[in-house]
């Protein structure tokens, strides 16, 4: 059993992490979850406490970890898994920025770590984007698309976060034997 900590960030493509979460605890994996204030406008904190048995942590200060959220999550973690990986996220990982919680996290963890970016083509496309991506990848971060499809802004191309497969795939290439 595997501890995992997937972090949510605040985007549509939020409502397939549940997929994922779900998988893994039916593998018997131990499961935590981290979500920013913007992931919270698209998925519940409910669905997550029912698939997991326990309350997502949504703060740096949640009084639950009395040496901070980052350190007790990322203490013992097999695996850190950020999806949606939004722009934002991948700028302060890529910064050193430890400006929310997931962001702190990311700095805490000595596990190996997975993003599955997602937004819009336009946002995928910008050179900073791309630039932050390059920084991650050179971190030894891995990364789990985007793909191109039929995106959240009714348009077509490339920023739609992969499927819960895809990641579910991913995540078993990263996990301890």
């Amino acid at each position: 059993m595997a501890k995992i900590v997937v972090g949510i960030g605040g985007g549509i493509a939020a409502y397939k992490v549940a997929t994922v979460v779900s998988k893994l605890v039916q593998a018997n994996h131990d499961l935590h979850i981290a979500m920013t204030h913007g992931a919270e406008h698209f998925v519940g904190h409910s669905t997550f406490t029912a698939l997991c048995n326990r309350p997502p942590v949504c703060s740096t200060y949640d009084p639950r970890f009395p040496l901070g959220a980052h350190i007790e999550l990322a203490d013992g973690a097999d695996l850190l898994v950020i999806a949606p990986a939004t722009a934002r996220i991948l700028a302060s990982c890529a910064g050193g920025s430890a400006d929310d919680l997931l962001a702190t996290l990311y700095l805490s963890c000595k596990c190996p770590v997975l993003l599955a970016p997602a937004m819009s083509s336009p946002m995928w496309d910008k050179p900073a984007v791309q630039r932050n991506a390059k920084q991650l990848r050179a971190d030894g971060v891995h990364f789990v698309g985007p793909e191109s499809g039929w995106l959240s802004c009714r348009k077509m191309g490339t920023g739609r976060m992969s499927e819960p497969e895809a990641l579910l795939a991913e995540v078993q290439t990263l996990l301890p034997s």
